[in-house]
């Protein structure tokens, strides 16, 4: 028997919200979700398909990264599109263990006024939120 398609789209998060950030953020940040240990993702209440599923959302904006001319990448804008479930386990990773693992403190400050601004309240199928 499969699944029907409004009970996948309840298991993945259901609403889709994306996220734009420049590139070294977006690396900064995958960086720090590969450092954590595994007492760390127990902390955050996390499972290892957790942290690999936010970084397969991280490696989709890598791609796009590829097409653009290397000179322009630290300026570039790059799309995250998230699940909201995963949005929220992102706020809660960049308040508890970001400021441990990120060399910038900009990078911190910038990913959570992004990710603050992408609150459920709004009603949006889609939303897209800037820095």
């Amino acid at each position: 028997m499969s699944r029907g398609p409004l009970k996948r789209w309840r298991e993945r998060g259901s609403q889709t919200i994306a996220v734009s950030l420049p590139f070294p953020d977006i690396m900064e940040v995958a960086l720090a979700l590969l450092s954590l240990s595994p007492d760390e993702l127990r902390a955050l209440e996390w499972s290892f398909a957790d942290r690999k599923r936010l970084l397969d959302h991280f490696l989709q904006s890598g791609k796009e990264a590829q097409t653009l001319d290397r000179d322009k990448l630290d300026q570039a804008l790059l799309r995250l599109r998230l699940p909201l479930r995963d949005v929220h386990r992102l706020k809660r990773f960049a308040r508890r263990h970001l400021p441990k693992a990120a060399s910038n403190a900009t990078v911190i400050e910038r990913l959570s006024r992004v990710l603050e601004a992408t609150s459920p309240d709004k009603p949006s199928w889609n939303k897209t939120v800037d820095t």
